[in-house]
């Protein structure tokens, strides 16, 4: 039986912001100086939606739902963190065959969030390079000869917007990334797959 991702993950991205607004709500006024706040590690859940190419020749687009979760360490004070990601996501249905792909991937790097002073937005941009690992009828089927599907080059570039709830917990209101993945296909062995996702980001540490 065929995993259905796309729906529980929809469901509990759509708690998480209604319990983020009712935290918001209830939270008493915090003083405006906030540029003074230190960095600190975080944790980010989200639901991530996925368009790829997998299939060789032209388009062949098609796409996956699914979720992640990514660790970030800040360097020092500033502005630059470590970043650790994992996301996996799933599609059944992909081409007429009807094949169906599980796609994981596992990235690290690095993050760069601007100075943005007493503002509750908080931008982000990233570059993370990593693993990707795929499996089901998809790779058995339509490449059963593809010898890195256990473990493929990946790349992430992109980058999101937070909005600050509070001292502990964030909205990511969107990211947005390219994701390379460069498994064996028989044309060109690499396939672009633009990301989009939302979620919680809570926050460790001191304030």
């Amino acid at each position: 039986m065929r995993p259905r991702i796309k729906h529980p993950f929809a469901l509990l991205l759509t708690l998480a912001a209604v319990s983020a607004a009712q935290v918001v709500a209830q939270a008493p006024d915090q003083p405006a100086a906030t540029s003074n706040r230190q960095p600190r590690a975080e944790l980010a859940l989200g639901y991530i939606y996925l368009h790829s190419n997998a299939p060789p020749g032209g388009c062949g687009c098609f796409n996956l739902n699914g979720g992640n979760a990514t660790f970030a360490w800040p360097i020092k004070a500033g502005s630059f963190a470590m970043v650790g990601d994992v996301v996996s996501t799933y599609a059944s249905g992909v081409s007429a065959s009807g094949y169906s792909l599980i796609l994981t991937a596992f990235t690290a790097g690095a993050r760069y969030t601007p100075p943005i002073g007493h503002s509750s937005l908080h931008p982000f941009a990233q570059v993370l390079a990593g693993a990707a690992h795929s499996s089901g009828t998809l790779v058995q089927g339509s490449t059963p000869g593809a010898a890195n599907a256990g473990a493929a080059f990946a790349a992430n570039v992109g980058g999101g917007l937070d909005l600050r709830a509070n001292q502990r917990i964030s909205i990511r209101l969107v990211e947005a990334d390219y994701l390379l993945t460069t498994f064996d296909n028989g044309t060109n062995n690499h396939q672009n797959n633009l990301r989009v996702g939302a979620g919680v980001v809570i926050h460790f540490g001191e304030k």
